[in-house]
Parts: structure tokens; sequence; C-alpha cells
């Protein structure tokens, strides 16, 4: 699916967004629950305001997930068992949903990365961020 060459842009591109995860966390979900209201109800216990304790909070664990799966992406199946049980079984996620988080985290990279965001970035990432969220919702089968 990806090839040596984007396994290591993925890898690279995540690593320089770990000091900046609350940031960019909170901002794809801000993105998300703005485009996609439908995706607030999953979130009723959170405050949502735009950089929030809490939306930093979460957002920061979202991109160090990912981060971690631009690692080792063979792995990712393994990487992510226990979110895909959480996601699945106790917080019922709708997995379509995580399809927009993975929009809205292209938008918001391509809006941080400026020109490093080239298209051969864009292509890779997508591919990855589609995989990413297809092995979240691999539980719901």
């Amino acid at each position: 699916m990806l090839s040596k060459e984007e396994k290591e842009l993925i890898a690279q591109i995540w690593e320089k967004m770990i000091p900046i995860a609350s940031e960019i966390g909170s901002e794809s979900l801000h993105r998300m629950m703005t485009t996609f209201p439908g995706t607030k109800t999953y979130f009723s216990h959170l405050d949502i305001r735009p950089r929030s304790r809490q939306m930093l909070s979460h957002g920061k664990k979202i991109v160090l997930a990912i981060a971690e799966c631009s690692k080792d992406i063979s792995s990712m199946m393994v990487t992510l068992a226990p979110l895909q049980t959480l996601h699945a079984y106790k917080l019922k996620i709708d997995p379509y949903n995580l399809k927009y988080l993975s929009h809205c985290l292209i938008v918001t990279l391509a809006a941080h990365m400026g020109s490093d965001f080239d298209p051969v970035a864009h292509a890779a990432m997508d591919k990855f961020l589609s995989a990413f969220a297809a092995v979240l919702a691999e539980k719901y089968r």
C-alpha cells in the first residue's frame, strides 16, 4: 500500500508533529466537530471549546497514537488493538467518524506544514490515515 519512501515520509511528518501534538490534535477535533456537527455527540463529556484543556489533552492522545503507528506501519494492527476495542465496544463510535477525523487531520497538517505538505506528502498521508481508520474500525466487522 505504501512504498518505502512514503513510509519514511509519514514517519518524518509525525515525528515533527509530536512537539505540537496537542495543537494539531485539538485543532483537528475542533475542525471535525465544526464541519461534521454530528460527531459532537461522542464528546458530550468534554469541554469542546477550541483549545480547552480537555480538547488539547484528547488531541494529544490522538496524535501520539498516530505517531506511534507511523514508526512501524506494518504492525499497526497490534499497536491499535487496545484502541480498536475501546472505540468499538465501549465508546461505540460510528466508524465513519474515523474517516471524518482523517480528513480533518489532513487539512490541519496542510495548514501547519505549508509548502512542506506537497502533493506527495498529501497522497502518502491520505493512504496512511485511510489505513489507520480502517484498522481502528476493524472490530466493527
